[in-house]
């Protein structure tokens, strides 16, 4: 039987520049769901949540722009570990994102949003050395740490046993790691030559005596 309601027809053509109302709002919950937690913690939590998806979704691009821009006799070394430190951000980006709507929630996800959104502080568009893109990391490190850690907690206190574990488990423990590695560039040892005591202590800045000893000055022999 054929069917002429125009209404009806099967067409290929795509329906293209469509526009709609929001199905939901940023900073709202969804009030009906079966996860035993009630809406204001959830919406404690989603509020907290995004705070810290912000400031890792800042960290990610941070080491992304340091993959590229990176320069010297580290830039091997470093170029491969910010972008493994940018990867494993990208999977805590999404983690804390699909916990924010599992809980009900809205995650933050466009870049104008983020950049209002974050703590960090905001690199300039060039090239900056490698003391400073390094310190810039530990920086925005301490402020996902410090703000992790006090989620977490309270994600306790308030029965959130969930966000908890990612908080702990995932995102402190990461980032924890990799300020490790960040930060063990920045000690300032010889990186070709260096000077030592008899005793093997490596000679600080300042100190002439052990050098004497080993241009022959030492009064009391080998």
């Amino acid at each position: 039987m054929k069917n002429n309601s125009k209404g009806s027809r099967i067409s290929a053509q795509p329906r293209l520049h469509q526009r709609a109302a929001q199905i939901q709002a940023y900073g709202t919950v969804n009030h009906l769901l079966p996860l035993e937690l009630e809406e204001p913690v959830r919406l404690e939590m989603t509020a907290q949540l995004n705070q810290v998806l912000a400031d890792t979704m800042t960290l990610r691009d941070l080491y992304k722009k340091f993959h590229w821009q990176v320069a010297g006799p580290t830039f091997y070394q470093l170029h491969l570990l910010f972008d493994k430190h940018y990867d494993e951000q990208v999977e805590l980006v999404d983690s804390i994102a699909e916990r924010v709507q599992l809980l009900g929630g809205v995650s933050i996800a466009m870049a104008a949003d983020v950049a209002e959104t974050t703590q960090i502080e905001r690199p300039p568009r060039g090239r900056e050395t490698v003391s400073v893109q390094l310190s810039r990391l530990l920086d925005a490190h301490q402020i996902v740490i410090r703000h992790t850690r006090k989620l977490a907690r309270r994600a306790s206190e308030m029965g959130d046993d969930g966000t908890n574990d990612l908080l702990v488990s995932d995102v402190l423990r990461t980032n924890e790691l990799q300020v490790w590695f960040v930060s063990e560039h920045l000690v300032d040892v010889p990186l070709i030559k260096a000077k030592a005591t008899p005793s093997g202590v490596a000679l600080e800045k300042g100190n002439a005596e052990p050098l004497a000893f080993f241009q022959g000055e030492h009064k009391g022999g080998v």
